[in-house]
């Protein structure tokens, strides 16, 4: 297994580095170039010209036309797939039967089933993964966590979460054409839903039990360069009503295709006052009765550098590395790894088993 000290470098390589569109090339690697602890010493394309034009422009010195040599590459630590859900599995594989550590995007698997088996491949490998769930690591997210535990609001009573949004909706770009098929991984449930609830229950600990509806409304989408409609069978509307461990209330409503005026962001009430957390990831409060929310800073020190340039999107995929490095050299759990993509991805299957079966279920 490749291993470097904690005064060395992380080499990373990543898989999936368009230079034209991806989130390799809008968050990876903005936010790597930031961090002195890794250094990018791969990328991979399905073209050996668009790999090679992503390297000159980061400075990557090995360019690749396929993900093997990528994951096989004695100079590359650490692995990361950063590609379509639906190939998730076949590169994480790969990247465990090397012994390389591996960063992957949500979801891990396009299924249940193929996230139960990497996790185990995970676990028998010994090597470090990571989630791509970095919402949850924003400072305003760990900051919200600590006004709970602190009492801020004295005891939780609910969480309100609402996203509604126009992506996913009765148009949208050709490269998300596959979003609109049900078994590729990426839409309203699997995708949406995972990675906003997730930022909240980052804050206020784990689903005791829910009663969900999945529900698809559109029949049809229309890719925008080409005018060409395609059926729909993913879901476009999530509906979540539980009760937390703490025994606070949840209420959710993921909602795509939204045409105007689309929300973003959670409401915490309690019995001394009320929290806001914003789609920017700010926080506002009050304590007492019938005040007006106010912003409440967050303090410097739960941000893990400077943001400077990069985008919302880049400095929390960079928090989350910076996590990882945290993890890899003292040992802590602070990134999501394998193991908890897995206990996720059991909630959202239960939100689909509870729409199907008209029942409550207990997480």
């Amino acid at each position: 297994m490749s291993r470097t000290s904690t005064s060395e470098r992380i080499r990373v390589g990543i898989i999936g580095a368009s230079p034209q569109w991806g989130w390799a090339t809008y968050a990876h690697l903005p936010a790597l170039q930031t961090l002195p602890r890794f250094r990018v010493t791969a990328v991979s394309t399905t073209r050996q010209e668009s790999a090679d034009e992503t390297a000159r422009r980061f400075d990557v010195p090995h360019a690749f036309a396929s993900a093997e040599p990528l994951v096989t590459h004695p100079e590359v630590d650490l692995v990361v797939v950063s590609v379509r859900a639906a190939e998730h599995a076949k590169l994480v594989r790969a990247a465990l039967a090397a012994k390389k550590h591996v960063f992957c995007e949500w979801p891990l698997g396009a299924s249940l089933a193929e996230t139960t088996e990497l996790e185990a491949l995970a676990r028998r490998a010994g090597v470090r993964t990571v989630i791509g769930l970095q919402r949850r690591l924003a400072p305003g997210v760990r900051y919200l966590k600590d006004l709970l535990q602190e009492g801020y609001l004295g005891r939780l009573r609910s969480v309100s979460l609402q996203v509604t949004t126009s992506m996913l909706g009765h148009r949208r770009p050709k490269a998300y054409g596959y979003t609109a098929d049900a078994t590729q991984g990426a839409n309203t449930l699997a995708t949406i839903t995972a990675h906003f609830l997730d930022t909240v229950l980052a804050a206020v600990g784990d689903l005791r039990s829910a009663s969900a509806l999945v529900a698809r409304q559109l029949e049809q989408t229309t890719l925008i360069e080409t005018g060409e409609v395609i059926p729909v069978t993913a879901p476009d509307q999530v509906l979540v009503s539980g009760t937390l461990a703490s025994g606070a209330l949840l209420s959710a409503h993921i909602e795509a295709g939204k045409r105007n005026g689309g929300v973003i962001g959670a409401t915490f009430t309690g019995t001394e006052g009320d929290l806001y957390l914003s789609h920017d990831l700010k926080v506002s409060g009050a304590r007492g009765d019938d005040q007006p929310l106010q912003p409440l800073p967050t303090p410097e020190h739960y941000a893990w550098g400077p943001q400077g340039s990069l985008t919302d999107d880049a400095y929390q995929t960079g928090q989350l590395y910076t996590a990882f490095a945290r993890d890899w050299d003292e040992g802590t759990s602070l990134a999501p790894d394998f193991a908890y993509a897995l206990k996720l991805h059991r909630v959202l299957d239960t939100f689909a088993e509870s729409s199907a079966s008209g029942q409550r279920r207990t997480l």
